[in-house]
């Protein structure tokens, strides 16, 4: 299963008239394919999370296409795209996102109760309960995965920034995608942490999965299999 931008850009108008338009960014062709991590790198706002959005399925591109398999996503519905999301894309956002109050397991299970109950409508007892065990099986896994399963009964208010991204982390591989984003997934940690966090993505990739990595960190290219680099816009391999 490949995903490749053909050409995408995306543009903001600053004022009136097409000679205002700012290109967040230019025409740019960019593969991600299973078993790889490519890197992006550059200055901030130079328009790699833009280009990473495009590519996630979450920001209408002004012009190109972005494919998968041959099925141009943002010809699709937006129901139709949402669900395809679901289902393939992993997402760990910058800042590391959680509920604070709820436990990392709720965490990691909550979106994905949300989903399935969305896309499969009402359901038995006996099927509530077999997909609740299921969830939970797979989130305990990802956490022994992420060595934090002793604090799968934690709130998340209560662990440190490392504990976090490994949660967001394993929140991002409970559905199982075939794509995973991660928008600067090691940003204000120590440097043990940010290698268990760049280590785990490496490992992500080479169970199958392509991933795509926004960072500064120039540590990152070390595992990447491509490196690209964003300035104003515009896409230079490195």
């Amino acid at each position: 299963m490949k995903l490749e931008a053909s050409a995408v850009e995306k543009w903001y108008l600053r004022g009136n008239g097409e000679s205002n338009r700012f290109f967040a960014v230019t025409k740019t062709d960019l593969a991600l394919e299973p078993g790889e991590v490519t890197v992006l790198t550059g200055r901030s706002g130079s328009g790699k999370t833009t280009l990473m959005n495009i590519m996630a399925g979450l920001l209408t591109p002004d012009g190109g296409r972005v494919m998968l398999d041959g099925q141009d996503l943002y010809a699709m519905k937006d129901d139709e795209l949402s669900r395809l999301r679901n289902r393939l894309f992993g997402m760990i956002p910058q800042g590391a996102d959680v509920l604070p109050e709820l436990t990392v397991k709720e965490n990691i299970i909550l979106p994905q109760r949300i989903y399935r109950s969305r896309s499969r409508g009402s359901f038995s007892d006996d099927d509530e309960r077999e997909n609740e065990g299921l969830l939970s099986e797979r989130c305990m896994s990802l956490l022994e995965q992420m060595e934090i399963s002793h604090l799968c009964d934690a709130r998340a208010k209560e662990l440190s920034g490392g504990e976090r991204r490994r949660m967001c982390i394993a929140r991002a591989l409970a559905g199982d995608p075939k794509f995973l984003f991660a928008d600067e997934p090691t940003s204000d940690l120590d440097d043990d942490n940010t290698r268990i966090i760049l280590s785990m993505l490496r490992e992500t990739a080479d169970s199958s999965c392509a991933v795509m990595i926004v960072s500064h960190d120039a540590e990152a290219g070390e595992y990447a299999d491509t490196e690209w680099r964003m300035d104003g816009g515009t896409l230079k391999k490195r």
